[in-house]
């Protein structure tokens, strides 16, 4: 089977404590034709001299300030090429066969354009973060397996509605259709939920993704931005994804579910309101408040949905965690 070229981006900022062990993952990979391009989101630590002195083969895009996670992807995507792209978390760590596995699986199964990877705790190596993502109808992303005991229960390969971005893999043809204004994640997200934008947007029309459950990695969860700035973002992202890519029939019927949901955290937060992430994330609500004009503007923009009546049409999995499918033909 011949390979096809894999560009491996790794954002990152202030990461310096966390890129070696992923750099060094790599470095151990079984497939090792592939680039990597660390892009720095305008870090402030020793995160650009340390890589040019430890680790001279990895391409480096340095911002000169700190965008927010969305901007800097873009900007490695634009200055990387190959056909498979391969978005990974700096606070991760890869199995050896992670990537090969990973892409060996798009490589054999073409009819489907992304593949999620099976990411387990770093530090609790037997617990789940992600087996794939899914969306509710209210307007809440979740990952399919999340905190539960890895027993096999996810080892069949099979299609998800979508990957986590922590470790995933893109057919980069599909990623140039899916842009908007040259743009892959939308930028005005910063972070948080701009792969659950993806998703939504490539169900919509009509691509797919695959599940591997062999292809694992580890993942420091949320040690680069974590706390009070995910309460934040996740308060804010939940409510503008939701606003800018439900198709018009689903708004209508799923507005109930999403303002209950809605109300659902503001009372959480107002119950915990002494705990800074409770306090963020009702920020992050008003800021979706303030926001809602423009995304709203950013929905009129996007081209319509693919007309499909296959079972790939996302409208028919809002409700599910997964898409039932039978095993990927070759």
């Amino acid at each position: 089977m011949n390979r096809v070229p894999i560009d491996i981006i790794i954002p990152t900022y202030n990461g310096l404590a966390l890129l070696a062990p992923c750099l060094d993952a790599l470095r151990a990979q079984t497939h090792q034709d592939f680039r990597v391009t660390v892009v720095d989101d305008g870090s402030t630590d020793d995160t650009l001299s340390m890589l040019a002195r430890c680790y001279p083969e990895v391409n480096i895009v340095a911002l000169p300030q700190n965008r927010g996670l969305a901007t800097a992807v873009n900007a490695a995507l634009r200055a990387t090429a190959a056909p498979i792209v391969v978005l990974l978390n700096n606070d991760t760590e890869a199995h050896p066969h992670w990537l090969e596995r990973l892409v060996g699986a798009l490589e054999r199964y073409p009819a489907y354009d992304f593949a999620a990877s099976k990411l387990l705790l770093y530090d609790r190596r037997d617990r789940i973060h992600s087996t794939g993502d899914y969306y509710r109808p209210n307007g809440v992303p979740d990952s399919r397996g999340v905190w539960q005991y890895d027993h096999g229960q996810y080892d069949a390969l099979s299609e998800v509605f979508g990957p986590c971005a922590a470790a995933a893999a893109y057919r980069r043809s599909v990623l140039d259709a899916l842009a908007v204004d040259g743009n892959i994640l939308d930028e005005d997200l910063v972070m948080y939920c701009e792969d659950v934008d993806l998703n939504i947007r490539a169900r919509l029309h009509g691509y797919r993704t695959l599940y591997v459950p062999d292809a694992i990695v580890y993942h420091r969860l949320s040690a680069t931005g974590g706390g009070t700035l995910a309460s934040y973002y996740c308060g804010r992202n939940f409510a503008l994804v939701w606003l800018k890519n439900m198709p018009r029939a689903d708004l209508r019927q799923s507005w109930l579910q999403f303002a209950t949901a809605q109300l659902g955290f503001v009372v959480h937060s107002l119950w915990h309101i002494r705990e800074p992430a409770a306090r963020a994330r009702l920020r992050g609500q008003f800021a979706a408040l303030r926001a809602v004009p423009r995304f709203w503007r950013k929905r009129r923009q996007l081209p319509p949905p693919r007309a499909t009546a296959s079972p790939t049409d996302a409208r028919q999995h809002w409700l599910k965690r997964w898409v039932p499918a039978a095993p990927p033909k070759e």
